[in-house]
């Protein structure tokens, strides 16, 4: 395959901006009029210099096997405006990124990028020389104290669940906020994120409108079954075990064997809290038939790092993490430029999308939602503002959960389908169905819908 003519779709470059403004700024870039000294190779390099309001153009490169981002600009967003002008320029098979020869500053920095993942690859560290080990009896300590400070906040956190409940959950509102954030400030201080942000959680829910006393009592069942397979985990079976200690907040690097495969990047969408902004990014192995899970994660209003543009295939290596049920894993070695992909995975009807979603329940019972991908399906708006998709021979229908309703990729799925039968990649879950991506017959490129 000539590496050199893949090209991603202006679609797909605008997918990777990490927001709104950085997608506007880089759509008025996306012309050759600014830009010079720029080329492409084969092996996915892109780079150019982009005039800027300085005496000096802004050098900008772009690793497209990554993707990966590079640029001389003051900007903290990745990728800046100038990456996605560049690519977008690019994707269009402009003039001013035309083979030719890598200039010394962008050599430096693909040698860079090459040396790192060589030095990944044969187990050194960055700088070539063998990675350190730790002290294994002191890493078996540090893990013993944490273990036992994690068993206290549990065993906190059990009181504080019996107490609400011995005061009635009816009355729960009345002491406010405060109280949970305490208790989930004891859980930080116990090193147990994972707990923390579920009480978080449990001390919003009073206010979360009509209904939220039943909603409260699920959560609060969650955690407490939660608790007690911490303080227990030593019956657990090894996977399900595994899944504990990542839902109470430990971290394990992906240790599973690599499967290489051609993977389809089906959805990548952004969620934050005020402090952290995680970035998912779903892949299908076209060969494998299992879905993966990409978390990137960005601190302080930076963007993660990872990005994939969606609806496009790579032939790469995913490693799994450990833990029963857990899609989650990481991404390795890429051996080629991402391609365009063609058509929908593998799917289903609603009924299967249930049942997918039950059984992974059973290795994971605090799972929020599973990937699928319904095939033949209509989205029909349904009474009080909200919507379902329904399939098509009238078998069955999925809510749309509610917090996809107020996203303008609903109304992009609806344009899509204008009545008739799609096929729709997203995430179903206990709350409802949260479309990510669509296809259609009459358009049979990837169109996201977040």
């Amino acid at each position: 395959m000539n590496q050199q003519g893949v090209r991603w779709t202006a679609e797909q470059v605008l997918a990777l901006a990490p927001d709104d403004a950085s997608r506007r700024a880089g759509s008025k870039l996306g012309t050759a009029g600014p830009w010079s000294g720029g080329g492409s190779d084969g092996s996915g390099a892109v780079w150019g210099l982009c005039k800027g309001s300085g005496s000096k153009p802004y050098q900008t490169i772009v690793d497209t096997t990554g993707p990966a981002y590079k640029c001389s600009c003051p900007s903290r967003k990745f990728p800046c405006k100038h990456a996605l002008g560049l690519l977008l320029l690019w994707a269009a098979d402009g003039e001013p990124v035309h083979g030719s020869d890598v200039p010394d500053w962008a050599e430096q920095w693909l040698a860079g990028r090459r040396a790192r993942a060589a030095g990944a690859q044969g187990g050194e560290a960055g700088d070539g020389s063998p990675a350190k080990s730790a002290d294994p009896e002191a890493a078996r300590r540090r893990a013993e104290q944490r273990a036992a400070r994690i068993s206290a906040g549990a065993e906190e956190l059990e009181q504080r669940l019996a107490d609400l409940l011995r005061g009635g959950l009816a009355s729960a509102d009345r002491a406010g906020y405060g109280l949970w954030e305490e208790t989930a400030a004891r859980m930080v201080d116990a090193q147990a994120p994972g707990l923390a942000g579920r009480v978080r959680e449990l001390g919003a829910i009073p206010g979360s409108g009509p209904g939220w006393p039943v909603r409260l009592l699920e959560e609060c069942s969650l955690t407490h079954l939660l608790d007690r397979a911490w303080l227990d985990i030593e019956r657990l079976p090894e996977p399900l075990a595994a899944t504990v200690r990542t839902r109470i907040g430990l971290t394990a690097p992906a240790d599973g064997p690599a499967v290489r495969d051609h993977w389809s990047v089906l959805a990548q969408y952004d969620t934050s809290d005020g402090k952290l902004t995680t970035r998912r990014v779903w892949l299908y192995g076209k060969g494998s038939g299992r879905a993966a899970l990409l978390l990137s994660f960005g601190a302080a209003g930076r963007a993660p790092g990872l990005a994939l543009p969606v609806g496009v295939v790579i032939d790469a290596d995913v490693r799994p993490y450990a833990g029963a049920g857990q899609l989650r894993a990481e991404l390795g070695e890429q051996y080629s430029v991402p391609a365009p992909d063609a058509g929908p995975p593998p799917g289903g009807s609603t009924a299967d999308a249930l049942a997918a979603y039950g059984t992974a329940l059973r290795d994971d019972p605090w799972l929020e939602s599973w990937p699928v991908t319904l095939t033949g399906v209509i989205p029909v708006p349904s009474q009080g503002g909200t919507w379902q998709v329904t399939d098509a021979d009238g078998g069955g229908a999925l809510p749309v959960a509610p917090a996809a309703l107020a996203r303008p990729g609903l109304w992009r799925l609806a344009a899509l389908s204008g009545g008739r039968p799609v096929s729709v990649f997203g995430e179903c879950g206990h709350r409802g169905f949260t479309p990510l991506t669509a296809w259609s017959a009459d358009t049979p490129e990837t169109v996201a819908l977040t």
